[in-house]
């Protein structure tokens, strides 16, 4: 399919998408200087952003391998090099605030920019210097290493509001890049502060038939939110996958991340997608979970991993499925912002949490 309109709306959501009006910057300034009240700050580099950077980064590598001719991908791979320039530029030069721990998926694209730089032993690409890149990159893997634990060493999710939860969604949003962090800078301990986050969370999350609760709190030995939320599925699975790149990942991970994958085909429907709660297949179709799970099929696939023709077919069922909720740029059907557990709003629409999966299988 013909993805330039996806590329373009996801280049201009990438630079608009949580960026604060004079509005929202007055009432900021009004809670906090006025009232005095405990506010968050805007964040420049939050994980509905991580996720499109992450699937244009996808688009430019196979723009750059598979592409047509330089005439017809140049200015793509232009476009999306520009809007990866002018995203991470802006928040290097706010001096790289990082606010929660979402923000650490942001991290996985630069350090593939980095990479990059280091790969062809340049000294900038995009007019991204290597040296203020592996600034940022230190800065976010320090911020991961401070933050608050359970007992078990698991991150607690928005810590500062008092809260003990830990969320399937960190799971996605830190181990990737901190597992990638580590194994691309010889520190052990990085990939281990991953891996412990989803042993943690296969250990004390997860339900007798093998799907995740949304989170799971170790001091009152509970497990909150609903079974099987498909975006909770997606996270887990991201995680996962985003661990499986060396032998260290695989070893640990081979077995439970086909486990899990099994256990959420069950749940695909005839038409390749999945609810936005898996056992609910006569309910709506959400296509940020859809998203999520199919790209963390091609990853596993990928990495040699899920080698059976039945994850392929899965994973192909599930590329259809998408392509027909696709329309002007936009990928419909996915539901809403997550408010917490069991705070599932069922209003469906077109979000960058579909965008950004579906860029990097479509």
């Amino acid at each position: 399919m013909n993805k330039t309109p996806l590329i373009e709306n996801a280049c201009r959501e990438l630079l608009q998408y949580g960026v604060w009006d004079g509005r929202a910057k007055c009432k900021y300034w009004i809670k906090r200087y006025l009232l005095h009240r405990e506010t968050a700050k805007e964040d420049l580099i939050f994980w509905p952003t991580g996720l499109l950077a992450a699937g244009l980064w996808s688009c430019r590598e196979e723009l750059i391998k598979n592409g047509g001719s330089g005439t017809e991908r140049q200015p793509l791979i232009d476009m999306i090099e520009n809007a990866l320039a002018a995203y991470y530029g802006r928040w290097l030069k706010k001096d790289m605030p990082v606010a929660v721990i979402d923000d650490l998926l942001a991290g996985e694209t630069l350090l593939n920019i980095y990479l990059e730089i280091s790969h062809h032993s340049s000294e900038n690409l995009m007019g991204l210097s290597q040296e203020k890149v592996r600034e940022a990159l230190d800065r976010l893997a320090a911020y991961a290493v401070g933050q608050p634990t359970d007992a078990a060493g698991s991150f607690r999710y928005r810590p500062a509001h008092g809260s003990m939860f830990v969320f399937a969604d960190g799971i996605g949003l830190a181990c990737p890049f901190l597992y990638r962090y580590g194994e691309t800078f010889g520190d052990q301990k990085y990939k281990e502060l991953a891996l412990v986050q989803i042993v943690n969370f296969l250990s004390y999350g997860m339900d007798g038939e093998g799907l995740p609760y949304h989170g799971y709190d170790l001091t009152d030995d509970c497990k909150y939110g609903i079974i099987g939320w498909g975006r909770a599925v997606g996270w887990l699975l991201r995680g996962m996958a985003g661990c499986l790149e060396s032998n260290d990942g695989r070893k640990g991970l081979w077995e439970p991340f086909t486990e899990l994958t099994d256990a959420v085909l069950a749940y695909q429907r005839q038409g390749g997608s999945f609810s936005w709660q898996l056992e609910a297949l006569e309910g709506p179709v959400d296509t940020s979970a859809t998203g999520m799970i199919c790209a963390s099929l091609k990853q596993g696939i990928s990495q040699g991993v899920l080698t059976d023709e039945k994850y392929e077919k899965a994973l192909w069922k599930g590329l259809d499925a998408l392509k027909g909720f696709v329309r002007d740029g936009q990928v419909y059907n996915c539901s809403g912002e997550c408010e917490g557990f069991s705070c599932y709003p069922q209003c469906y629409g077109a979000y960058p949490w579909s965008l950004g999966p579906a860029l990097e299988i479509l």
